[in-house]
């Protein structure tokens, strides 16, 4: 197998990761729209920092065991709770 072969194999291995990325946020993200009807329907505050750090925890060690630097994941996760969190809010302000 040649070299560019073997490239093409291994994007094509990445581009069906991505695609899994993708379709797994949307998922999530579906959820957490549904969490933040049921908030704003409660009068429940946008933010839950408690739930929120112990994700990060859980999220740092499931990346040290997967050979992720748990550094990545915690940036990468603060910046989903971000979007959350303002999905949250918009439920709250009667926008969405």
């Amino acid at each position: 197998m040649s070299a560019l072969d073997e490239l093409d194999r291994y994007r094509s291995s990445i581009d069906n990761l991505d695609a899994i990325l993708i379709h797994t946020l949307a998922e999530r993200f579906k959820l957490t729209q549904a969490v933040g009807a049921l908030k704003a329907a409660e009068e429940m505050p946008a933010s839950d920092p408690a739930r929120e750090q112990r994700q990060i925890d859980r999220l740092r060690r499931l990346a040290e065991e997967s050979g992720l630097d748990p550094a990545f994941a915690e940036k990468f996760l603060n910046f989903v709770i971000a979007e959350v969190i303002h999905h949250h809010e918009q439920h709250a302000a009667g926008q969405i």
